[in-house]
């Protein structure tokens, strides 16, 4: 990056200024960590935009890493967000300040600047294909209410002294702390209407339709369902949530086996390879793997995608997703049960 670029950005980017952070805490922002050092007072130059900052206490003692903590902000152009260590917890907290400290504190950003991290931007690219479709107001709706995502869930013991409070081994029975927990679109247990005939559970059973309207029906916008996809993969790979995990998996399933309603869904759909192609290199295959049957969860669920939109009208898509699963079967391996007519030999 050249001299006058790097001072363009450093004007208009924003600023994450941290104050009282231990040496040796682990730090990142988006694709891209850091081990702190005895200088490192933030980051510099950061886009404009939404973007994840986590971070893992590490023991002075032994080294052993703390779970890791986060948070999504919808940084603003020339923004300058501070925070504060707080050791009692070791938690970033916010740092209010009034417009005469954030002035003195912009005037003082030069002096800063060696202390300063400049955001990478060759990672940039890859964040935005990783993010695009997660919105300030999505990220607003889905993180929890403390506004901290969180590794490993907060547990305090549950309220009262009855016996129905005790657990088997003598110790109270633990509850999770309501405020900390991700607020991901609730997913019907049964993906039929209540009181369906047997016909007709079998009917949804094979095919999500019903149940993948009752979801975007949460939403003004269908394409808000990719956001979704897309927060709960990377809460699951920068946040280390499993339960993320979880529900990605669970969405991918759904959209997946979405067959009549996709006609009405088309653009959606184009969407959603660009989505999938992107995360997929991200994990290791065998994160996919069901250890009970040893089937690969994806290629079942991909493989029933290609099928539908195999069966669809729409050129655009499925020459998409002939060439989506072209790029799988080439670089991972992945042998899909349903062959498109594209990839089928011609009779001559």
């Amino acid at each position: 990056m050249d001299q006058e670029t790097a001072k363009a950005l450093f004007k208009e980017g924003a600023c994450l200024l941290l104050q009282g952070v231990p040496e040796g805490t682990e730090f990142g922002m988006d694709w891209n960590s850091w081990s702190i050092g005895p200088k490192f007072e933030g980051v510099k130059m950061v886009p404009p935009g939404i973007h994840y900052v986590f971070y893992s206490a590490v023991s002075q003692l032994d080294g052993h890493q703390a779970p890791r903590t986060g948070f999504f902000h919808d940084f603003k152009r020339q923004e300058i967000v501070v925070k504060r260590w707080l050791p009692e917890s070791e938690e970033l907290l916010d740092q209010p300040k009034s417009a005469e400290e954030k002035q003195q504190i912009k005037m003082n950003l030069v002096n800063m600047d060696k202390n300063l991290a400049p955001y990478p931007y060759e990672t940039l690219k890859k964040w935005i294909s990783m993010s695009n479709h997660c919105t300030p107001h999505l990220v607003d709706k889905l993180s929890p209410e403390c506004g901290i995502i969180t590794s490993v869930l907060e547990m305090f013991p549950s309220s009262g002294r009855s016996k129905d409070n005790i657990g088997k081994d003598g110790l109270p029975l633990l509850t999770v702390n309501p405020t900390t927990v991700i607020r991901f679109s609730k997913i019907p247990e049964l993906w039929y209407p209540e009181g369906a005939e047997a016909a007709e559970i079998t009917k949804h059973s094979m095919d999500s339709s019903y149940v993948m309207k009752a979801i975007i029906s949460c939403y003004h916008d269908p394409m808000n369902l990719l956001g979704e996809l897309q927060f709960s993969f990377l809460c699951f790979i920068l946040g280390q949530v499993m339960d993320a995990f979880d529900h990605w998996k669970k969405l991918v399933r759904i959209i997946c086996y979405c067959e009549n309603s996709l006609h009405d869904l088309q653009n959606f759909y184009l969407l959603l390879i660009s989505v999938l192609y992107h995360q997929i290199v991200e994990i290791p295959s065998d994160f996919f793997v069901d250890i009970t049957s040893s089937d690969n969860f994806l290629i079942v669920a991909l493989s029933r995608l290609f099928s539908n939109i195999d069966s669809t009208d729409d050129t655009e898509l499925k020459q998409r997703a002939v060439l989506f699963r072209k790029h799988l079967t080439k670089k991972l391996k992945w042998k899909f049960n349903h062959e498109p007519d594209d990839c089928k030999p011609v009779v001559v």
